[in-house]
C-alpha cells in the first residue's frame, strides 16, 4: 500500500491535472456545477453497481472518478471566490472532529447505536432545525425512506423490538387489503405504508433493502434472459408460449443457480 506521502502526491497530482484541463481542454472548461450534476449521480451510481458486483478493480476506478468530480467543483469554487478544496476538506475534519467526542474529547459511549445518537443529537446543537433536515429531497424513495428511518432513530424515536415492526407490517397490509377491495383512491398511500414498514423491518434486521431489491432485480434479469435464449433454441417465442411452458425454462434457471 501506499504511503501517506505518496497518497499525498497522488492527490497534489490530481489537483494540477484539474488545473490544467479547467485552463486548456475544451469540454472542462465549459462545465459548470449544474452541468455536472448529473454526471456526479451517474458516477455514484456506478460505483453501487461495481460494490454490488464485489469488483475491487471497478470499484478502484470509480472511487477515482467521483474524487475527480468533487475536484472539479472546488475549482469551480474557486474560481467563484467561494470556497476552495482546502476549505472542503478542513470543513468535514472539523466537522468529524466535533461530532465525536467520543474519540477526540472526554465523552464516553458504549456502542454504535449511542455513537449514532449522539450524532444527531450534536447535528441540532450546530443549528439543524429538524434532525430530518439533512435527508435529500432528491433521493430514491425507498433510500429516503431507510434515512428518515435512521434519523429518527437517532433521537430515540423508534420501535424497541422486531416483532412491534412486524405487527406494523401485517397491520399495514390489512388496511392495503381493505382499500385494495374497496377500488379505493387510498389503496397508494397504503400502499405506500406497506413499504414504508417493510423497510422499517428490514432494517431492524440489518437488511439494506436496496441493495436486497437490487439483487432481485438482477436475480429475475438472469432468468428471464435464460427463458429467452433457451426457449429461441427450441425455436419458440415468448408471446406464443403458455406461462406454464415458460414456467419450464424459469424452474430449470433456478435450478442452474
Amino acid at each position: 500500500m501506499n504511503s501517506l506521502e505518496q497518497k499525498k502526491e497522488a492527490f497534489g497530482r490530481l489537483l494540477i491535472i484539474m488545473d490544467e484541463l479547467r485552463a486548456q481542454c475544451p469540454w472542462d472548461m465549459k462545465q459548470t456545477m449544474e452541468s455536472l450534476r448529473h454526471l456526479t449521480i451517474e458516477e455514484v451510481y456506478e460505483l453501487g453497481d461495481a460494490i454490488l458486483d464485489g469488483n475491487q478493480q471497478e470499484i478502484k476506478m470509480e472511487i477515482g472518478d467521483l474524487l475527480l468530480h468533487m475536484v472539479f467543483y472546488a475549482k469551480i469554487g474557486s474560481e467563484k471566490g467561494s470556497f476552495d478544496i482546502a476549505d472542503s476538506l478542513n470543513g468535514i475534519c472539523e466537522k468529524l472532529i466535533s461530532r465525536h467526542p467520543h474519540i477526540y474529547s472526554d465523552t464516553i459511549v458504549k456502542d454504535e447505536e449511542e455513537v449514532k445518537s449522539n450524532w444527531e443529537k450534536l447535528k441540532l446543537k450546530e443549528g439543524k432545525t429538524s434532525v430530518l433536515q439533512g435527508v435529500p429531497k432528491s433521493l430514491p424513495a425507498m433510500v429516503k425512506a431507510q434515512r428518515i428511518q435512521d434519523k429518527a432513530r437517532g433521537v430515540g424515536f423508534d420501535w424497541e423490538h422486531a416483532h412491534q415492526v412486524w405487527d406494523k407490517v401485517n397491520e399495514e397490509l390489512e388496511e392495503f387489503k381493505i382499500e385494495a377491495d374497496a377500488d379505493s383512491s387510498k389503496m397508494e398511500d397504503e400502499f405506500g405504508d406497506v413499504l414504508f414498514a417493510l423497510i422499517n423491518y428490514a432494517r431492524f434486521k440489518n437488511i439494506n433493502p436496496e441493495d436486497a431489491l437490487e439483487k432481485t432485480n438482477r436475480k429475475f434479469i438472469k432468468r428471464f434472459q435464460f427463458l429467452e435464449t433457451e426457449s429461441a433454441k427450441e425455436g419458440k417465442k415468448l408471446g406464443e408460449m403458455t406461462l406454464d411452458e415458460m414456467d419450464v425454462y424459469w424452474n430449470k434457471a433456478k435450478t442452474l443457480e
